[in-house]
């Protein structure tokens, strides 16, 4: 259970960060930084049994009949990534707090950034991929806002859409492999997937689901050719930048590599698509990295880089490949996130990241310049620094590998050449910025940021400095653990030292730093050769496909919508009577064996007037309110049907809607003319008597053949189950609050959308309200008729207990939290309408957007409170009580969902017929709180 509060106490920080506006900004980020703390110390507390080979797990049940549980699980990679996102979520934090201007939403962006936490968080502990694909996107959608951070420049809303464009695309295609994975395996489970192995790698749809899943890594971690939205997303905050390119967002994609190793790895195709990308990355974002100007753009490419070298590691065919593989994940987050937040701190005081101004700036800043650097050389791979020992790992890696067959030793060559380029790129950003001469036109003198802001680059500096010194007491433990989970077997043999030796991997590291600085120093020969290359600009390339892709979709739909109500229904039954009645053709009898119901003089009159209504409503359908009186009697035989046929849930129900839907349209009739001319042709009309008869005819007949012939219906199930499972007789409230909860949860959820759409649809929309009926009589002086408002007055009372009575009753006997909501809703809605909003308002002053909030709280909370119980989302508990004054009596937990359905229904039938209701009353002496 206690897993389950790292990714929660990861989305409370977002909701008390949105909270600390009013707050100061020491106190806005000690509050925000409490929830990764409590949730690391819970980390702290698990990591001893992880470290000792063991795995912790938690499972909720979410949907058992389709295998969907909230579940969880914590292993040596999974711990492994908890430590960079919560540690270095907690340094970025601190470095927002003094990085940000007072111009800027500091509880904006921490709100942002611990909803990325908690989809990252989500997304290594996940032990179901469904859960992870949508902690996945979830990644996506927050790294969107934290990119767009300042929406007001267009390079941030340019490159926050680029990045979810991209990923967006390829969380599909993860989509799509972790569907084909769960059919493959047969369960959705991860445990179950990565012990799969022979069952995935032998099934014909293998390919396809590999395919599909790197492209979700790919997209993800910013893979060539998926690569371009990376330096766009440089548009956001450097706090952003340092947490999202170095530990978490371009992370997730390796994450996933590595995670689903022990089942899709191992094969040739594997190591074809995964080394092969991993070497295109790694070169050339190496070499670009090398000719940007921007101090960002530089760490951006170079961040390509080292994705791709991980990638390539993991794309190698031998296991101590995958521990150099983790070992560089751990390296490059911290002197990467150092290095921006260096960059971050030189940009803060500069004004600018400009490489070609930015000179001489040892002597403004030394204490950051010294950090700077120290962390641009464990980049470089320099020794005695943490990126030396994985450099030197990946070299000697690189030696032992058949992946190109006869051609492989070309792997260790070009991974000799993509070190060099990263030498010679770290001492670009070394010389040209803290050395090379003066600054020139610097928007401002710099100097020394405020102590607080240098302290997490301090940190990570000297993580740096002891992992690359002591290496085995530092980080071995940690390494050992993930790269256990990872290659799920015994591990291989290796030793975390500093000095292996005299070897051809030290020699290949000294020729990478030899060629490096050699790249460096004769530098000019490469910008004029690249500056003689035609321009290539990924932006642009995006746009120009967007505007074709928006192009092509505009056509498609103008060709298919013409703005025509008569056309879209006419294509809709069309496909219905294609669809159903081509069938009844092939049909030998219509009627089956189950004989026919005798009519009776009840169902005749009813059925009559049913009909007659429905012909009367499309006979005056020009003049509004007859045909809205017209539908009213089809609403109500409709409710009388259910009432005849044994539905009392149903009827009332359907009375409830129906009083609420006419008073609706009642007041929508207000603002819209009261008859229509005609305007449809004879020859349209006889086409529309055409198609509505057929479809009368198709639709009756698959009637009469489904009710004359023998069905098994699941009722008998519900009726038998709903007292022993759901604690109540009552077996249409007991489906809907217990066996279909989650249907009736996403139904008022949808219901409150609707309402605060409709909201704010009407709060500004002009409309015009006419002062006379179609004929010209002026509407009646007295607005609020003396008998109207003393019935109404009188009636509320009764209403109210009407509603409390069918409320508590729900369970058992007809009725429930929807009609009890509808009845207190027409109730309230009797009352505006006999005294006015204003009058209303000065005795019922009500938010009902909080309302409708409420009510879903409730609701949602309702079914999570299962899960501390082990049961699944929603499952209704219930037993026997001896209240005083009132005797032995059930109780049911679904009495509490139900008064969240009661307080979303009440709330938006309110807002939606009262936000209709001020529009007729007199803006500037009526308005209405909602």
């Amino acid at each position: 259970m206690t897993l389950l509060w790292i990714p929660l106490l990861s989305l409370l920080g977002s909701v008390i960060s949105a909270c600390t506006g009013k707050l100061s900004r020491n106190q806005a980020t000690s509050l925000t930084a409490i929830a990764p703390l409590a949730a690391l110390a819970i980390t702290l507390y698990h990591a001893p049994a992880v470290l000792a080979g063991e795995t912790i797990r938690f499972s909720a049940q979410w949907i058992p009949a389709l295998g969907l549980d909230i579940s969880l699980r914590l292993d040596g990679l999974s711990l492994l990534f908890l430590f960079m996102i919560l540690g270095i979520g907690l340094l970025v934090i601190l470095y927002a707090r003094y990085y940000l201007s007072q111009n800027d939403s500091l509880p904006k962006l921490f709100s942002y950034l611990m909803l990325f936490m908690t989809a990252m968080l989500g997304i290594v502990m996940s032990n179901n991929v469904i859960q992870l694909w949508v902690f996945w996107e979830l990644t996506s959608i927050s790294s969107f806002l934290l990119i767009s951070y300042w929406w007001h420049k267009s390079e941030a809303r340019k490159g926050a859409r680029m990045a979810l464009a991209v990923t967006g695309a390829g969380g599909l295609a993860l989509l799509g492999g972790l569907m084909l994975l769960g059919d493959i395996v047969g369960s959705y489970n991860l445990d179950t997937i990565l012990a799969s192995k022979a069952i995935i790698q032998s099934h014909d749809l293998y390919e396809l689901a590999l395919v599909l899943v790197l492209l979700g890594a790919f997209t993800k971690s910013a893979q060539f050719p998926f690569h371009f939205w990376l330096p766009h997303a440089m548009a956001a905050p450097t706090p952003v930048s340092a947490y999202l390119h170095s530990a978490t967002m371009v992370k997730a994609g390796i994450f996933l590599l590595a995670r689903f190793y022990p089942a899709l790895a191992g094969t040739d195709t594997w190591f074809l698509l995964v080394g092969l990308t991993g070497l295109t990355t790694l070169l050339f974002g190496a070499y670009i990295a090398l000719f940007k100007h921007d101090l960002k753009g530089l760490l951006a490419y170079s961040t390509i880089s080292h994705l791709g070298l991980i990638t390539l590691l993991l794309g190698l065919d031998t296991q101590l490949a995958t521990v150099a593989a983790i070992f560089h994940i751990i390296n490059h987050a911290t002197f990467k996130a150092s290095l921006f937040m260096a960059t971050g701190i030189i940009d803060h005081e500069t004004g600018t990241r400009d490489m070609r101004k930015l000179n001489g700036m040892w002597r403004y800043l030394p204490y950051t310049a010294t950090l700077a650097m120290v962390a641009a050389a464990a980049m470089a791979g320099v020794p005695l620094l943490n990126g030396f020992l994985s450099k030197e790992m990946f070299f000697a890696e690189t030696l032992n590998q058949q992946v190109l067959g006869s051609m492989s030793w070309l792997i260790p060559v070009l991974a000799t050449v993509a070190g060099a380029l990263s030498v010679a790129y770290s001492s670009r950003f070394i010389h040209d910025v803290f050395f090379n001469g003066e600054p020139i036109d610097l928007p401002r003198t710099p100097h020394e940021a405020p102590r607080y802001m240098r302290v997490p680059i301090e940190i990570l500096v000297v993580l740096c400095i002891l992992v690359g010194i002591f290496p085995h007491f530092v980080v071995d433990g940690i390494l050992s653990a993930a790269s256990l989970a990872v290659l799920g077997q015994a591990m291989p043999e290796y030793k975390l030292t500093i000095w292996h030796g005299f070897n051809l991997p030290l020699l290949m590291s000294g020729m990478a730093v030899i060629g490096g600085l050699f790249i460096y120093v004769n530098r000019k020969y490469l910008f004029q050769f690249q500056a003689s290359l035609p321009p290539f600009n990924a932006k642009k390339i995006f746009e120009r496909f967007l505007v074709v892709v928006v192009n092509w979709c505009q056509n498609k739909i103008q060709s298919t919508e013409n703005g025509s109500l008569q056309r879209y229904v006419f294509i809709m039954l069309g496909v219905v009577l294609l669809a159903s009645g081509w069938p009844l053709f092939e049909m030998k009898q219509l009627a089956g064996s189950v004989p026919n119901t005798p009519v009776d003089i009840q169902n005749a009159i009813g059925a009559g007037l049913l009909i007659i209504g429905a012909i009367a409503t499309v006979i005056w359908h020009r003049i509004r309110m007859v045909s809205l009186l017209m539908l009213s009697i089809v609403g109500l035989m409709v409710s009388v049907a259910f009432t005849r046929f044994s539905a009392p849930d149903l009827a009332l129900t359907q009375l409830t809607v129906e009083v609420a839907t006419i008073i609706l349209l009642m007041l929508a009739l207000f603002f819209l003319p009261q008859s229509t001319p005609r305007e449809s042709s004879s020859l349209r009309i006889l086409r529309d008597v055409v198609i509505s008869s057929t479809v009368g005819v198709i639709i009756a007949s698959i009637c009469y053949a489904l009710l004359t012939r023998p069905l098994n219906s699941i009722s008998e199930f519900f009726v038998a189950n709903a007292k022993t499972g759901g604690g109540g007789t009552n077996v249409v409230n007991v489906i809907l609050v217990d066996f279909r909860g989650f249907d009736t949860l996403g139904e008022i959820t949808v219901l409150g959308i609707a309402a605060l759409g409709i909201f704010k649809l009407l709060s500004r929309i002009p409309l015009y309200m006419p002062a006379s009926d179609s004929e010209g009589r002026p509407w009646s002086k007295d607005r609020h008729p003396i008998l109207l408002a003393c019935i109404s007055q009188s009636l509320l009372p009764l209403a109210l207990l009407v509603s409390a009575y069918i409320f508590l009753r729900g369970h058992n006997l007809p009725g429930g939290g929807f009609i009890a909501g509808l009845v207190t809703s027409i109730a309230f809605i009797l009352q505006y309408m006999a005294h006015g909003t204003a009058w209303i308002n000065e005795r019922f002053d009500v938010n009902y957007r909080k309302i409708i909030a409420s009510g879903i709280a409730i609701a949602m909370f309702t079914g999570v409170g299962s899960w501390f119980f082990d049961k699944p989302f929603l499952t209704t508990w219930f037993d026997y009580f001896d209240i005083p004054f009132v005797g032995k009596t059930e109780l049911a937990s679904a009495i509490v969902f139900d008064l969240g359905v009661y307080l979303t229904v009440v709330g938006a039938t309110l807002m939606i017929l009262a936000s209709l209701g001020n529009m007729t009353a007199n803006a500037e002496k009526e308005e209405v709180n909602i």
